[in-house]
Formats: structure tokens, C-alpha cells, sequence
């Protein structure tokens, strides 16, 4: 047996099996959901409890939405699917997934011990963000530190901000945060830009500051920035790249198509290199954009695109 195939138990539901299951339960899974329930779709959400954005208190840049907290959305997501009879939801972590032997035979999810099966597979299970290791850092991170201008950037109005690190993008991000900032301090932590990003700090009249970073602490105004040498820096905020991996281990075990980025390759609607597997969410984005559009709004427009996906291969 492959390690992508899941034996079937004796408590086989391949006569009750549901149609769709939606393993995650932030924006992209719940909005599946949704979408899968009022198409009178059998439809089975498993929530680990476990989300992207738990360091944050709030969600900014969406609509109606726009500074409420991540666990009230998920809350009232969750009454709102309280109306659909064919959508049931399961607190608990999915352990593993794969295909059942046979043709067109679907997939079953490992939960408890218990292997459920269903036609259609739709992971919405999210990335995990790793910063970098720079004492203090994290502790701030959801508050004062942060890794989208979109989401969080507003919140620095009138502040002095840093920028860490001295990737690519760099210049970018700094450039993003001069109309919000009161100034824009870009933190290389003893790197050298490269000559395009330096053009473009400058060009935005944003500081450099090349000393190694030695921490990160709480202040009245945000966060003081000490370095192996020089004077503390006190900022309104921090902006940081992380880089993340995928949090659960599916699509390995499914043998699914990945990205550079580390994302699963999806198409528009969100269709996996694995027929019958959907994705949506920060998991997974399509080949023709570089990285996720990490964003509560963005995640729930991909999880109703999947689930639309889903419905459509349901009347195939």
C-alpha cells in the first residue's frame, strides 16, 4: 500500500461517505463550508483549532470586518453554518489523508483513530509563519511587529516604523510604508543591501541602519530595536518577512504539486495536480503569482471559489 492510500477500517462509510471534506478551519475552510451548505452539498469541516493568524487581535482590510477579532469572525462563521442540515463540523486534527484503492473510489481523513471517507478532498489548512530568531522578536509579533503592509500597515500611521531584514524586497516594503510612517528605518541586521534595493530605500528616503540586531523589547511606543553597536532605536512598528511552511503534512502525503514558494500548486478555481483535491487559502496559490495574497478576505474568496469547484465536479 502506498503512503499516499489509507487502508479502509472496519467502521467503512463508504455508504454514507460525505461529498466534500474541508480540512481547516480559518476563513478559506469555513467559507467552503458556507458555500458547499447552501448548495445542499453533505459537507464535513474538520477545525484543528489551530490558526495563521492566532498572534494577531485583529483583522484589518475587510470589508464589514475591518478590525474585529480572528476568533469572533471564525465564532459568527460558525453559527452562520448552524443553518445548513448537510454541513457538519468536527473540532479535532486530521492526522492523514489519502486516496482509497479503487477507481474514482475517493479519499478518507484519519481523525481519532477513525477513517472518513469522502468523494472530494479540500484542504484549507494554512502555513506557519517562522520568523527570524532575534531575541524578543516574536513576542511582538501580531502587534507591534508584522509581515503584511495591507493588513497592518494603517495601524502605524504617524509612527516611525522598521523594516528588518535585506532580501529583495526590502526596498519595497519601505517604500509601501513611507506614506503611512512618520519614518521609514530599514534594519539589514549586518547585511549589505544590493544595489537595487539600496536605490530604492534612498529613492523613498528611508534610513539605513547596518549594525547587527541584538533584540527586540516592549515600549511606550511600540518596541525599542538594540544593536551590537550604536544607539537603541524606538519604532511605532516593526514590518517582517517571514518565511512559512505548510502546517499540515497533506500534501506530502498526497504527493500534490508545490510551488517555490512552498505552497500547493492550484489552478484558478482551485483545482490540485490531484484529481478530486481542492485547495484554498494561504496553502496554496496558482503558478502565475510569486507567493499567497495573505489576507482573511483573500483566503474566503479562494475557499467559495473551491467549494465552487467541488460542486462542479460533484455533477460530473
Amino acid at each position: 500500500m502506498s503512503s499516499a492510500t489509507i487502508a479502509r477500517t472496519t467502521n467503512d462509510r463508504a455508504t454514507g461517505a460525505y461529498e466534500v471534506i474541508v480540512v481547516g478551519g480559518g476563513p478559506a475552510g469555513l467559507q467552503a463550508a458556507l458555500t458547499l451548505g447552501r448548495m445542499h452539498r453533505s459537507v464535513l469541516l474538520l477545525d484543528s483549532g489551530s490558526y495563521r493568524n492566532d498572534p494577531t487581535r485583529a483583522m484589518h482590510n475587510f470589508l464589514t470586518h475591518d478590525g474585529r477579532a480572528p476568533a469572533d469572525l471564525r465564532a459568527l462563521a460558525r453559527a452562520e453554518l448552524t443553518a445548513y442540515d448537510t454541513v457538519e463540523v468536527r473540532d479535532g486534527e486530521a492526522t492523514r489523508v489519502g486516496q482509497v484503492s479503487g477507481d474514482d473510489a475517493g479519499f478518507e481523513v484519519l481523525i481519532d483513530g477513525e477513517a472518513i471517507s469522502t468523494r472530494l478532498l479540500l484542504l484549507a489548512t494554512g502555513v506557519r509563519d517562522t520568523l527570524p530568531d532575534t531575541p524578543g522578536l516574536a513576542g511582538l509579533f501580531g502587534t507591534v511587529a508584522a509581515h503584511c503592509p495591507f493588513c497592518h500597515g494603517h495601524e502605524y500611521a504617524g509612527l516611525p516604523v522598521a523594516v528588518l531584514g535585506s532580501h529583495a524586497h526590502v526596498g519595497r516594503l519601505a517604500a509601501m510604508l513611507t506614506p503611512i510612517a512618520s519614518e521609514v528605518i530599514v534594519l539589514t541586521d549586518g547585511a549589505d543591501l544590493d544595489e537595487a534595493g539600496a536605490a530604492e530605500v534612498a529613492g523613498v528616503g528611508a534610513s539605513v541602519r547596518s549594525q547587527g540586531v541584538s533584540g527586540f523589547c516592549p515600549s511606550s511606543l511600540g518596541a525599542t530595536v538594540s544593536f551590537g553597536s550604536g544607539p537603541d532605536l524606538e519604532v511605532g512598528g516593526v514590518l517582517v518577512s517571514t518565511t512559512f511552511e505548510q502546517s499540515a503534512p497533506f500534501a506530502g502525503q498526497l504527493g500534490l504539486t508545490l510551488l517555490g514558494s512552498g505552497c500547493v500548486e492550484v489552478d484558478a478555481m482551485g483545482r490540485t495536480s490531484l484529481p478530486g483535491v481542492f485547495a484554498a487559502g494561504d496553502a496554496a496559490h496558482t503558478a502565475a503569482t510569486p507567493m499567497p495574497m495573505s489576507s482573511v478576505l483573500m483566503a474566503a474568496a479562494a475557499g467559495q471559489m473551491a467549494a465552487a469547484a467541488c460542486v462542479a465536479d460533484l455533477l460530473g
